[in-house]
């Protein structure tokens, strides 16, 4: 060990996940010791990491804090996540912050200060390339001060600011390509409350807890766009066909547009939501290059109305992995298993039911047969932890039924999921 370099050490003590073992490690010997001042490059303090940060008060933690981070030089990731920690006095966080600002990269920052601390004014016009931000408060975005150059990933949540600034923090940071949205405050000045953001850099968007009358997203680089958890009015995606992945979950929606992005779809996920098929599929439809289609746990608005098989048979030629899982009905699987197209390229098949019945079995034994090419089948399903004999006969009817089945296709990989 003693004819390791010492950048090196500094290389093994950088990837150790907390502050605590950093300094216990430095401690080795000298050599060490000299890693740990001249060439650590990440440091991480997390209140969940060590239980013991908890017990000890805001002012000696702060002083162990300002301790090991003075110690160091040319820090590139820094990490102070203290939600359960207490509150911190704003004047020391500063200090922590002027002191690593021209060497940081990476900056993940979680710290309930007195008074709230303005990171964009001591951070910006330098060289971050990551920054995620927790509990706090933006005010008073100004995009020619307070610009991130280098900024390619940015992260809020639970962060207190307003339509006008988010959209001010975009235009600060022309590089950036991943946004993160985690229940944020929106503060707005009139009654509709919109947010407009554009960027033409950004490629991924994470949006989670969020309600809006209108959300409106321009971008002409987008190719991941996650919804979850979310009430909106209006949901409007502006690009130019760049969108490969479009994921929501547990989302209210009454009018969601994304249509002049899907050309290049790759990937749809859809879970927990109610559509209207025959809109749904108007609107993803020039999606011919879909590989994925996952709709699970989808509602429909019309009562009489289902997905159609034919269609995405027809449609997306490319796909080779299909999840589906709604309530069926007799009337409503019959139409959606109408026409002769078969599904040529799919390889998986997810299957799920709400609650178990004969149609369950049918709709299997039909989507196997359309699938010739398959190679594996998951079926999802529910089952209570009570259950009563006639409940059981019918889960064991099922699963005979299945058994029987797939001697037909033994070539093809069967799975079982149950919660």
């Amino acid at each position: 060990m003693e004819h390791l370099p010492v950048e090196v050490i500094g290389n093994i003590l950088s990837r150790l996940e907390g502050a605590r073992d950093v300094v216990i490690a430095s401690a080795t010997c000298r050599k060490w010791h000299e890693a740990y001042r001249k060439h650590l490059h990440t440091l991480a303090f997390n209140s969940n990491d060590w239980p013991a940060y908890c017990d000890i008060s805001p002012i000696l933690l702060e002083i162990l804090i300002t301790r090991t981070i003075f110690q160091t030089t040319g820090l590139q990731g820094l990490s102070i996540l203290m939600d359960d920690a207490g509150e911190f006095t704003a004047s020391t966080v500063i200090a922590w912050l002027m002191y690593t600002r021209e060497t940081l990269r990476r900056l993940f920052y979680n710290v309930p200060t007195s008074p709230n601390v303005n990171i964009l004014a001591i951070c910006g016009r330098q060289k971050l390339e990551i920054l995620a931000v927790a509990h706090n408060s933006i005010t008073g975005v100004e995009p020619n001060f307070q610009r991130f150059p280098c900024l390619k990933s940015l992260s809020l949540s639970h962060v207190c600011i307003s339509a006008l600034d988010l959209s001010l923090l975009l235009t600060a940071c022309p590089k950036l390509e991943i946004l993160e949205l985690v229940d944020p405050e929106i503060a707005i000045s009139d009654a509709q409350v919109t947010v407009e953001l554009s960027s033409p850099t950004l490629k991924s968007i994470y949006v989670e807890a969020i309600s809006l009358d209108k959300f409106i997203l321009e971008t002409d680089s987008i190719e991941r766009l996650h919804l979850r958890d979310c009430a909106l009015e209006v949901f409007e995606l502006i690009g130019k066909g760049t969108l490969k992945y479009f994921k929501i979950d547990d989302v209210s929606v009454i009018h969601l547009d994304i249509a002049e992005t899907v050309d290049n779809l790759e990937v749809v996920d859809v879970s927990s939501f109610t559509i209207i098929w025959t809109k749904f599929y108007q609107m993803i439809s020039r999606s011919s290059k879909l590989r994925k289609l996952r709709l699970w746990d989808v509602t429909f608005d019309d009562y009489d109305e289902g997905i159609d098989l034919e269609t995405i048979a027809v449609c997306f030629p490319q796909l080779n992995h299909l999840s589906l899982c709604y309530e069926l009905r007799d009337g409503l699987m019959h139409d959606g298993l109408q026409g002769s197209s078969n599904l040529e390229n799919v390889t998986v098949l997810e299957l799920g039911w709400t609650v178990i019945n004969d149609f369950f079995s049918h709709w299997v034994e039909e989507l196997l047969k359309r699938c010739p090419n398959l190679k594996k089948i998951i079926i999802f399903g529910v089952i209570s932890e009570a259950k009563s004999h006639e409940e059981c006969q019918i889960l064991a009817k099922f699963t005979s039924s299945i058994v029987r089945l797939m001697r037909k296709y033994m070539h093809v990989e069967v799975q079982f999921e149950y919660e």
